[in-house]
């Protein structure tokens, strides 16, 4: 740091933004600006965050994630003062209301949601194996599989809350929560949940660098991605040719049935990154969880008296799954999306325009796990789950102020505009001599974002 009576290095943004690569990367955070190169490897976000937004002002994504103890350890990143840094009037009452809602004690107070959650789940797997034990019911059997659908949703949610902020006082136990929810429970690295989750929250809605929208050959959110996009995720090139044309052009009835067997997606995407030769925390901590979710697993399959009613068991616990993955769509594919990586002097707008509320009364809060207030969650992603919908009125008004959309629909509401942006974009697939959309006028009307 800059020591009393030393001159400050003053630095311009045009030469922040040349610093934007993993080999030299600075970040500007709240007007200082701070060298990174060598955290990169070593942040507890991955890699992915500081790479997205490198060579740009960070402050509202760094308020967003990180709680105040964070800002103690970017001192010895510290190399000079961004000498024309700005704040929009948008990340001005922004960043009051992180502060504000900081005074009332909201990141602390988790209230039991994850308690109840814990013994619920706790119930319905007891359940499950009592039911395969103890019955020899084909019925029953069938039951169970469902019920082991509904254990998994709401492990995911339990391992996103537990993702995004310590749902225990104890690191150490919200680590060990983290892995029987994801790797034990349900099979799924809560490493590459991690990786693909931040990605997703940074890059809210670019069709090249948030993961949840590229899911070419299969779907396509957009008649922009029929130009091959890339990938800076996946890293590489997302190509349209025509067997992506012939998915996509029936997408829009091909959905629901994907949906309810995406687990195998999830499934294999853990695997290969726990395989690969990235960078993965805990790599042997989190294959071992793994491995005991398909020892449980398989042993449970055992149990049952045929494979007639294994592959039933099987089928039935994916498709109940199923409807948890149809949630995570809702939330961002009928919402606006954009080209190119993401900006951090834009964060509110960007994460505000790419997501959609789900209304349902308090009661139905279980079912959705807290992300039918996605806007919410996306603009303060630490805080617990719990406080959402009595936050969800400041962030309306916030929006209105600044005459931001803030989209909310119903869940039937929300499927109805799932189903029609992929038709649009199937149709537009389905144009083969031509597959981009005829003028501006057409696009405007015919696609979202």
């Amino acid at each position: 740091m800059a020591m009393e009576g030393e001159e400050k290095r003053l630095i311009s943004t045009e030469e922040l933004n040349k610093h934007n690569v993993a080999s030299d990367l600075w970040i500007s955070i709240q007007g200082k600006v701070y060298e990174v190169t060598n955290w990169v490897k070593d942040h507890p976000g991955g890699e992915l965050p500081l790479l997205n937004l490198a060579g740009q002002d960070v402050t509202d994504a760094f308020v967003a994630f990180h709680p105040p103890a964070a800002w103690k350890r970017l001192d010895r990143f510290f190399i000079g003062y961004h000498s024309d840094y700005k704040v929009s009037d948008v990340s001005k009452d922004y960043r009051r209301l992180v502060v504000e809602f900081s005074k009332l004690g909201l990141y602390e107070k988790k209230g039991h949601v994850a308690f109840a959650t814990l013994c619920f789940m706790l119930l319905i797997f007891s359940v499950a194996v009592y039911g395969i034990l103890c019955s020899e019911s084909a019925l029953v059997h069938l039951g169970c599989g469902g019920l082991m659908g509904f254990l998994w949703i709401q492990s995911g949610w339990m391992g996103h809350d537990s993702g995004h902020y310590m749902i225990t006082k104890n690191a150490r136990i919200n680590r060990l929560l983290q892995v029987l929810s994801g790797n034990c429970l349900t099979g799924i690295s809560i490493a590459w949940w991690k990786r693909t989750h931040n990605a997703h929250h940074i890059a809210c809605n670019s069709l090249e660098f948030d993961p949840d929208l590229q899911h070419m050959p299969v779907f396509a959110v957009s008649s922009r991605l029929f130009g091959s996009l890339t990938s800076y995720f996946y890293e590489r090139k997302m190509n349209f040719d025509a067997v992506a044309r012939f998915l996509v052009s029936y997408q829009h009835w091909t959905f629901y049935p994907v949906m309810c067997f995406a687990r195998f997606n999830l499934f294999g995407q853990s695997i290969f990154l726990l395989l690969s030769k990235k960078k993965v925390p805990n790599r042997l901590q989190e294959i071992i969880g793994v491995s005991i979710f398909w020892a449980w697993y398989s042993l449970l399959l055992s149990c049952l008296p045929n494979w007639g009613e294994r592959v039933m068991f099987v089928v039935a616990s994916f498709v109940v799954t199923g409807i948890q993955h149809i949630q995570f769509c809702l939330n961002h594919f009928s919402s606006s999306v954009y080209t190119g990586p993401p900006r951090g002097n834009d964060w509110f707008e960007k994460q505000t325009m790419g997501s959609l509320d789900i209304s349902c009364p308090p009661w139905m809060d279980w079912f959705h796990g807290g992300l039918q207030f996605q806007i919410e969650h996306h603009l303060f992603p630490r805080l617990p789950r719990c406080h959402l919908r009595k936050i969800s009125p400041f962030v309306k008004e916030l929006c209105k102020k600044h005459n931001l959309s803030y989209s909310s629909a119903s869940f039937w509401e929300a499927n109805v505009m799932t189903i029609g942006t992929l038709r649009t974009a199937a149709l537009q697939a389905r144009d083969i001599a031509n597959p981009a959309p005829r003028n501006l006028v057409w696009e405007a009307v015919n696609t979202h974002g």
